[in-house]
This record gives C-alpha cells, structure tokens and sequence, in this order.
C-alpha cells in the first residue's frame, strides 16, 4: 500500500537506518544516497521517505512528495557541481526498475548518449 513500509523494501529499510547507504542528503521528507553500482562518475539516488512502488505511484501522491523529490534533486546536482545532469525515474521491470520504491536517479559526470539504453 502506498505510504506504508514495506517489509521487502530495500529502500524502505535505508530510510528507516536497517540498511546502510552513503547518505549525501536527508531532509523531513526524502534521502539521497550514493548508488552502489554506479553508471556515472556521479550516480545519487533520491527517495521519498514514504513508499510508492514507481513514479506513476508518485505521481498520484501529494503533490508535495513529488516536488520534494525534484526539489532535492536539484540540491544534490548542486553539490555535486554539476552543470548537466540526467534525471532518470524509472517505473516497472521493462524498464529496469529494481527496487519498487519510486527514486530518481541523478546521473552526470560525464557527457550522456541519446537516445538512453
């Protein structure tokens, strides 16, 4: 359910401190952690605190939740010194999502491809 922790979430348990993770950001409401197979010099995951399983999940929250998400991408790109950076959300297996908690991933570094994958 939406909202709720879930026992098999693995972002679920990052955020409730179960799970460790190289945390560059936390506010009330998201984390952003480094991911642990990068793709990028620069690879930064930003999860909600509250789960959804995907961004179309996210999309149907608070409005709040998914501007909080946007929000502190754009804090960790400006960490980070990034000029130029891929914001990537992806939603289902097809796609290549793995952990079924929404979570942007903030990809730069290095000059991207178009089109992706």
């Amino acid at each position: 359910m939406a909202g709720e922790p879930q026992d098999d979430c693995l972002f679920c348990k990052i955020v409730e401190g179960h799970v460790p993770a190289t945390i560059v950001r936390e506010t009330e409401s998201t984390v952003a952690f480094r991911d642990i197979n990068p793709q990028a010099p620069v690879h930064i995951l930003v999860i909600p605190k509250v789960h959804y399983a995907n961004a179309a999940a996210l999309a149907t929250a608070e409005p709040t939740v998914a501007a909080d998400v946007l929000r502190e991408a754009q804090a960790v790109a400006d960490e980070e010194k990034l000029e130029s950076y891929r914001l990537v959300f992806n939603t289902g297996p097809g796609a290549g999502q793995t952990v079924f908690h929404a979570h942007a991933h903030i990809l730069g570094g290095r000059g991207m491809q178009w089109p992706p994958g």
